[in-house]
């Protein structure tokens, strides 16, 4: 059965309630969202639930919530990489957890999944602050997927509910008429077509009906 992984600790008005029916919770870490107290509450939920953490970095762009790429040195984005996934972990080994997954953020997820000297770039600087243990999350296919399974760290192949998938398993973009499904019951039906072909389906905090959309897709993958 695919994982449910929601990206989380990027809006002030999360409601825990939606928390509770993910098993990964990707925490906006400073890139694009989140900041220490955001971190702290997403962080010590977790501490008290079964959910694992997830580093959820980005490019250094709060104002633009990493949504566009960034002309940006490699080693600078590496060093931004690395800071935004060890102040998280710091948190997290406050409260007695580990961080278990990481997730790049936004243009960074999509920039890294068609660059392969970007993915390899990454993927270090993840594992540099996470350690070679930490679980990659991105798309079925792709440089990130490539550059992960290169260093030997394993890999969660990612579908989504609440967006619309092109064939090749990339996200039509969020500027085009239905890129969201924001329709429980049919963002239920992509959740259940996917899981039988990825690791873990994504919902986001932000779509209009998070709560029900993620709770349609909950029933659907443990029916």
């Amino acid at each position: 059965m695919a994982l449910m992984n929601l990206d989380a600790g990027e809006h002030a008005d999360e409601p825990e309630e939606l928390w509770a029916m993910f098993d990964v919770l990707n925490i906006a870490c400073g890139g694009h969202a989140g900041d220490d107290a955001s971190m702290e509450r997403v962080v010590r939920w977790c501490a008290g639930s079964r959910c694992a953490i997830g580093a959820h970095p980005s490019y250094p762009d709060r104002a633009g919530f990493g949504r566009t790429s960034l002309a940006i040195e490699p080693a600078a984005l590496a060093a931004a990489i690395a800071a935004q996934c060890s102040a998280l972990a710091d948190i997290a080994h406050r409260h007695g957890r580990a961080v278990a997954y990481v997730k790049p953020h936004g243009a960074l997820y999509h920039d890294a999944s068609a660059r392969p000297a970007l993915a390899r770039e990454l993927v270090g600087a993840m594992t540099a602050a996470l350690g070679n243990a930490v679980v990659v999350i991105g798309p079925p296919s792709g440089a990130l997927r490539d550059a992960a399974r290169e260093r030997g760290i394993h890999y969660a192949s990612e579908g989504y509910a609440d967006r619309r998938m092109r064939d090749d398993g990339s996200l039509v973009p969020r500027s085009e008429p239905g890129a969201l499904l924001t329709d429980p019951t049919e963002a239920a039906a992509q959740a259940r077509a996917l899981a039988i072909h990825v690791d873990t389906i994504c919902v986001h905090a932000d779509t209009p009906g998070a709560l029900a959309i993620a709770d349609a897709v909950h029933r659907a993958l443990h029916a």
